[in-house]
């Protein structure tokens, strides 16, 4: 008798792990001066939205949607 689960369900049961933190890739990086290009406000598009990045008045960042 063969006692171990079903592949399908061992591969269901995996498939939304994720990787150690070690083999995780490093996050992007990139200066806010390089994304505004010298502006205070910048559109994103995402998945079909559009997302607004501006510089504050007080000189933090802001994302609205």
């Amino acid at each position: 008798m063969h006692s171990s689960k079903p592949a399908m369900i061992q591969d269901a049961a995996t498939a939304h792990v994720r990787p150690p933190v070690s083999m995780a890739q490093p996050a992007r990086r990139i200066t806010s001066e390089a994304l505004l290009q010298q502006g205070r406000e910048v559109e994103i598009e995402h998945s079909g939205k559009i997302y607004r990045l501006r510089v504050t008045q007080l000189n933090k960042l802001i994302l609205t949607a």
